[in-house]
């Protein structure tokens, strides 16, 4: 049976076949009190942002970890102790040194490429890396990479490796100036960039300030038009009555960043900027954005060929606006926050998960605001399905992740709330729960899917800023890997794509120096690894203990 699916650039509908099949909402059980995670996001004035969880694998299983920001209290790295298609279970670390406090988000990054994740933790306060030792130990970093984590209240993180660079280039967005006088409603802070001080990376970090700065809440580099040259993309929360917009800075090896201009083909865009996502809805190969907001979440799409930064909306002709709770009679806007592009139901049509939550108390926005989980049509529309997905939830929330936890193939989703318990929901798939009890539930494959991996030698193993495609039939999926936007928090490991009915698929990468891959043939529902040279795919299996490095 054949679908179709319309891909809408420029005003252009173009329409393409495939042999996916879209398919419903999956079935999510909350797994909340079974699972292990009791954890919260609490504070004052200075936590009413941020909130975010980073997943990552710390103990070489494959199975990702969870490392949740507490921000008044301690943050809490839980051991996923998940079986294969089982129950989700997870095990508190409390001897860990990143059980610290002020921490607003983190991301997972192999910062020094020796195949174990580090971790970046952003704070109200000082910022601070931490090297993974394997095994989920962690050692506070900063002076070994001569890294100053600064002071400020830092909200938004980001990181590429450039060319002939060993060590990554970090972007660190900042919030309110809490030393400018009448703060929190003052001055927003610059943007702190680091790049490395020497190509062989003994040098450590030297810091560079991008100004003005407009109170970030999210960022990620990104090539944009598919030039090769990844550039600065901010989200920014504050002051747009003051000037403040979004940003786009350009990023050149070796020379300061600067900021795109109208004169550039940069629109300005004004917005309370929450949180990025990017995917390529239009099947042209290029990234498109999505960015939350108050009452106006936006989805941007390039517009032009001529390499200028020009975006137009197109969020309301897809339906995925998501500017007020979809349940209830509350007329009043939405606030969104954490945004993720993945295939849920693994029909081959991407979806998008909105975390939404009040900031604390503000009558003019929905109290009552539960996230979004909207489904991606075949016709290149989407349909919000939360509730059907049994996701339903009106704690406050902030930072989120859809993620592989029991490495089922089946995406399951973790929120981090205000004030009240972070949730985790079990994705089941096709399976209806008996009386609730979902350890007597078998959870039963909602499409097929492949689960990717990317491996090169030297600097930046996980090869970040690679463009990863995978072909089902006559349609192709385009990813580009990155380290950055969604909200104080990102995730690291297996790249999932749902791939629909197909039993197989080709694959290729487009390596972040431009080189491309030859196309790799994969089987539906597996693991695998893509190692740059190499023609075939190592196909991870569950039971061995983890790819050979």
């Amino acid at each position: 049976m054949r679908a179709i699916i319309y891909a809408i650039s420029a005003g252009v509908i173009g329409v393409f076949a495939s042999h996916a099949l879209a398919v419903e909402a999956p079935h999510m059980v909350e797994v909340t009190e079974t699972s292990g995670v009791e954890h919260s996001y609490n504070g004052g004035w200075e936590y009413f942002v941020g909130g975010g969880v980073a997943a990552f694998d710390c103990n070489g299983d494959r199975y990702p970890e969870l490392y949740l920001a507490g921000g008044s209290d301690p943050a809490a790295l839980y051991v996923n102790r998940s079986t294969l298609g089982g129950a989700l279970s997870f095990e508190k670390k409390s001897d860990s040194p990143l059980a610290i406090e002020a921490v607003s988000g983190a991301y997972p990054l192999d910062i020094d490429s020796d195949g174990i994740q580090d971790l970046l933790v952003l704070r109200v306060g000082e910022n601070k890396l931490f090297r993974g030792l394997g095994n989920c130990q962690f050692e506070e970093a900063n002076k070994r990479w001569s890294f100053d984590g600064g002071q400020a209240w830092s909200t938004a993180f980001a990181a590429m490796w450039e060319e002939g660079q060993s060590l990554p280039t970090l972007a660190i967005g900042n919030y309110v100036d809490r030393d400018q006088p009448g703060a929190p409603f003052g001055t927003c802070h610059d943007t702190d960039f680091f790049r490395p001080s020497g190509s062989d990376g003994s040098g450590g970090y030297r810091h560079e300030s991008l100004k003005p700065g407009y109170c970030a809440l999210s960022m990620m580099f990104t090539d944009w038009d598919r030039s090769g040259k990844p550039d600065l993309r901010i989200a920014n929360d504050r002051q747009y009555y003051r000037g403040g917009h979004e940003q786009l800075w350009k990023v050149r090896a070796g020379e300061q960043p600067e900021e795109y201009r109208s004169g550039d083909g940069w629109r300005r865009v004004r917005v309370w900027g929450m949180g990025i996502a990017s995917t390529d809805l239009t099947g042209d190969g290029r990234p498109d954005y999505y960015i939350t907001s108050m009452a106006d979440n936006k989805l941007q799409i390039l517009t032009s060929r001529r390499g200028e930064p020009d975006f137009e909306d197109g969020a309301f002709q897809r339906g995925i606006t998501a500017h007020r709770p979809f349940v209830g009679d509350n007329v009043n806007p939405s606030t969104s926050w954490h945004a993720q592009f993945d295939d849920v139901n693994n029909d081959s049509f991407i979806d998008l998960f909105v975390t939404k939550g009040n900031v604390e108390a503000m009558t003019d926005f929905a109290m009552e605001d539960p996230n979004s989980l909207l489904l991606g049509m075949p016709d290149g529309s989407f349909e919000e399905a939360a509730d059907k997905a049994n996701m339903l939830s009106f704690a406050r929330g902030r930072g989120g992740s859809l993620v592989d936890l029991n490495l089922d193939g089946q995406l399951d989703s973790v929120v981090v709330n205000r004030k009240v318990n972070a949730q985790i929901w079990r994705n089941m798939g096709q399976v209806e729960t008996k009386d609730g009890a979902t350890d007597e539930a078998i959870a039963a494959p909602m499409g097929n899917w492949v689960a990717l991996q990317l491996l090169q030698d030297g600097p930046n193993r996980d090869a970040i800023g690679s463009f990863l495609e995978v072909r089902i039939a006559d349609r192709t999926q385009s990813r580009e890997i990155t380290i950055g936007g969604g909200h104080a928090g990102g995730k690291a490991g297996w790249h999932h794509f749902g791939i629909g009915v197909a039993e197989r698929a080709v694959a290729r990468v487009q390596w972040p120096d431009g080189e491309w891959s030859p196309w790799i043939r994969l089987f539906a529902n597996q693991h695998a690894r893509i190692t740059r040279g190499k023609s075939t795919a190592d196909v991870w299996l569950p039971s061995q203990a983890a790819l050979q490095n």
